[in-house]
């Protein structure tokens, strides 16, 4: 889907959004005297409930542990030398793993903290293995709660604020939509600040370059603005997700947002997130080929199901996980090209096995399938 969409369409799409990251920054969280705000992480907490009650799958990117370790340190102001901040937020990490176990625990839901530095999705196998982990715990109705690992990421291998992690963590999982709350209630033509005439931006295209010339200032408490919040929404609608910036101390806002009522500022993509993969993983070149029996090439030219291995009768060529892989035909066709989830060494004692026996094979099983649908391209 490339062509310009308006925002009644775009909007249907956000309340159509079933796999949906959440990104809550430190103003909402926290204050540099007292700490996290229990009563906003409930409120949340209970509206993050619902949306899972009706089917949604929700991730939590959330800020505060080095503003919860600030408070609890009752260091003022905010220091600025790395091995404090460091120091910070391994203390507040606790404050926010409690607060969370307990909002959530009201409603007898899971949560699972999953700690990030950018070298865990720059590797590609660790980038796999994050991917993995976070999308089996929402199949299990857990809420993974996902922070910078500010204790060890030194700055050079920062995300450089947790807008950027929410993008990351959006195209890492393929998400539909990503919500950011903040302080503000969307981004505005004018500094609301400084010009009382300023008109809130309703809905935009994310890459509009018209967004540079509106973007405000860092706040106090974290280290992104909406400098920040734009590039990040940028960065989720090249897979294909909507972006909305809105005000996270408004009554029920999460559940408001996704009854597709207009919330915020809208900032849309313009791909399909199933299009925009698949053009990603067309792109790229094979790093080796999987020859198949009729009955998988069949069953992927027609259904569109994902590739067992008890389907595949030899390979060519030396391939690790993660890697793009060229499914063929014994007659040498091209079927479909997909991200193989194992490495060549391990498909060749895989040959016509069930899936059910590849931890029998293997002495382990990372996933069922040899490539998963939703990374398969029939061509």
């Amino acid at each position: 889907m490339s062509e310009r969409l308006d925002e009644v369409e775009a909007r249907r799409q956000v309340a159509a959004a079933e796999r949906i990251v959440i990104k809550i920054g430190s103003s909402l969280l926290s204050d540099p005297e007292t700490g996290l705000s229990h009563d906003n992480i409930t409120r949340w907490c209970r509206d993050i409930v619902g949306l899972m009650n009706k089917g949604k799958q929700v991730l939590l990117v959330s800020s505060g542990a080095v503003a919860e370790g600030v408070a609890r340190l009752g260091w003022n102001p905010r220091p600025t030398d790395l091995p404090r901040l460091q120091a910070a937020a391994a203390v507040g990490q606790m404050g926010l793993v409690q607060a969370y176990e307990t909002a959530f625990a009201e409603h007898a839901r899971h949560t699972a903290i999953v700690l990030l530095t950018h070298e865990d999705l720059a590797d590609r196998q660790r980038y796999l293995n994050a991917r993995s982990t976070l999308t089996h715990l929402l199949d299990l109705g857990v809420v993974p709660i996902v922070n910078e690992n500010d204790t060890v990421a030194t700055e050079e291998i920062r995300f450089g604020d947790n807008d950027t992690l929410a993008a990351l963590v959006t195209n890492l999982l393929a998400a539909d939509l990503l919500i950011v709350l903040t302080d503000v209630d969307g981004i505005y033509d004018a500094d609301p600040r400084t010009s009382p005439a300023a008109q809130r931006i309703a809905f935009a295209e994310a890459i509009d370059p018209a967004l540079d010339k509106v973007a405000g200032q860092v706040g106090a408490l974290g280290r992104g603005g909406m400098v920040t919040k734009i590039g990040a929404a940028r960065m989720a609608a090249r897979s294909g997700a909507h972006t909305i910036i809105a005000d996270g101390r408004q009554s029920h806002a999460l559940t408001e947002i996704l009854e597709g009522r207009q919330i915020g500022t809208l900032l849309a993509a313009t791909v399909h997130p199933l299009d925009a993969r698949k053009r990603w993983i067309v792109g790229l070149k094979p790093k080796g080929t999987l020859v198949l029996d009729a009955g998988a090439a069949q069953a992927l030219r027609e259904r569109g199901v994902s590739l067992l291995p008890v389907g595949v009768v030899s390979i060519v060529g030396d391939f690790v996980r993660g890697d793009v892989v060229r499914c063929v035909s014994e007659d040498g066709t091209v079927i479909a090209q997909g991200l193989v989830n194992y490495a060549s060494p391990e498909v060749e004692k895989l040959f016509g096995v069930a899936s059910e026996r590849i931890g029998e094979r293997l002495g382990y099983a990372v996933e069922p399938e040899l490539v998963h649908r939703d990374n398969l391209v029939v061509v």
